[in-house]
């Protein structure tokens, strides 16, 4: 890409006079930047980024960096800056594609009240988008994933499907264009919500569905914190589209790969459905919270999170671990 090419693009982007800022790319194209940090807080830093999962580019860089921001969330903490990572076919592909991700990106960082501080991006054969996320947390109010304690609830906070989804999308299915609606309405929700319930409440126990599905995350979850999860598979919110499309036999190869990986290590009561257990382990992109609430502040948890529009089921609650049992149970 020519130099004129990215300077044209990168103009309406760069954020200007932010009191935040106390160095950076404006005036003398610093490459890094110097921002105030807030006293009293501790520092979050994330990077994430992704190949497109829906074929719009503004709204592929919406989902992107959302997906991105999602792990500041899940500690309980607020994002203050964010920088671009980019890999584009600059060659084969016009520049105002680039532009297009670039802005949706942008969307969700304003949105989620931080800065953009530039970023970084190299040619290659296939597009790649992301952001390096900075945060900040109260050192006393970090949740994180080995916090759950016997009798939490376990609140969702997303549907599960977005995998199936996606690769009906890539695949152009005759449902395509619903599906990516879908998922620009879900993957590009930002997880603020279920941020705002964990400093609120001073939960302790949380994570994000991502990569390794709502299964994998979960067991995860429950081994770091020395607990059993057990997951009612009645309760789980999967997307009508999702196990349609599954039915059919469109399952992507890294759900595939976490079904055989993490179902291995789960224990399955007899009489569920295979299919519904197979998308347990559905690979996710910017997927919900995983929130474990201990059951006095439950109802207050599902409040806040309807308020402020997000999904809030109960999917299940966490027991005490058997000695050489399981970490994830399907009832």
């Amino acid at each position: 890409m020519a130099p004129g090419d990215l300077e044209r693009i990168l103009s309406g982007l760069v954020t200007g006079q932010d009191e935040r800022i106390l160095s950076g790319p404006r005036g003398g194209n610093e490459d890094a930047v110097v921002l105030r940090f807030p006293p009293g807080m501790a520092l979050v830093q994330t990077v994430d980024f992704l190949t497109p999962v829906v074929d719009d580019p503004f709204h592929f860089g919406q989902i992107a960096a959302a997906n991105s921001l999602s792990d500041v969330y899940a500690v309980g903490g607020q994002p203050l800056s964010a920088m671009n990572v980019c890999c584009f076919p600059a060659r084969s592909m016009p520049p105002e594609v680039l532009g297009a991700i670039l802005k949706g990106g942008l969307s969700k960082i304003h949105e989620a009240g931080a800065v953009l501080c530039g970023g970084h991006s190299v040619e290659d054969q296939e597009i790649k988008y992301g952001l390096s996320v900075s945060g900040v947390v109260h050192p006393e109010k970090i949740s994180t994933n080995r916090g759950l304690r016997p009798g939490d609830a376990l609140l969702l906070t997303k549907p599960i499907g977005t995998g199936v989804l996606a690769t009906a999308v890539k695949a152009g299915r005759p449902c395509a264009a619903a599906c990516e609606e879908l998922l620009l309405h879900w993957c590009g929700r930002l997880n603020r919500g279920g941020a705002e319930v964990i400093r609120e409440l001073g939960l302790r126990a949380s994570t994000d569905v991502t990569g390794f599905g709502l299964g994998g995350h979960l067991l995860e979850m429950a081994q770091s914190s020395g607990v059993c999860a057990e997951l009612d598979l009645a309760q789980v919110p999967f997307f009508p589209e999702a196990l349609d499309l599954a039915a059919q036999g469109l399952l992507p190869g890294g759900s595939v790969c976490n079904r055989n990986h993490y179902l291995a290590r789960a224990r399955v009561a007899t009489g569920l459905e295979d299919l519904r257990v197979a998308l347990v382990f559905d690979a996710q992109t910017s997927g919900g919270l995983i929130l474990g609430v201990p059951q006095h502040q439950l109802a207050q948890a599902q409040a806040m999170l309807e308020a402020s529009g997000d999904l809030s089921v109960c999917i299940g609650r966490a027991i005490e671990a058997e000695p050489g049992g399981p970490s994830l149970s399907l009832v």
